[in-house]
């Protein structure tokens, strides 16, 4: 018996925006993995991009989320000073 079902339909009123096709959807219609949501508004799921580029901004200039007092040293590439 399968944990998970896949929905093959959507709900009324449940609204997705497809991040491969750039589209709003009423109801899943493509992979979870292609897709943000669910919105409850169609106009909140047709300003999805521009809701996760604020958000992104707000993390990264977040400092709880940037440890800035001590630890290792080196670039994002994870390569380490020597000293």
């Amino acid at each position: 018996m399968a944990l998970f079902k896949k929905r093959t339909t959507g709900k009324p009123g449940e609204w997705y925006y497809c991040l491969k096709h750039g589209i709003v959807e009423e109801g899943p219609q493509c992979r979870a993995a292609d897709r943000f949501g669910p919105y409850t508004t169609r106009q909140e799921a047709e300003h999805a991009m521009e809701t996760a580029r604020e958000r992104n901004l707000e993390w990264e200039n977040d400092p709880r989320w940037h440890d800035k007092s001590g630890g290792a040293t080196g670039d994002a590439s994870g390569d380490r000073d020597s000293a």
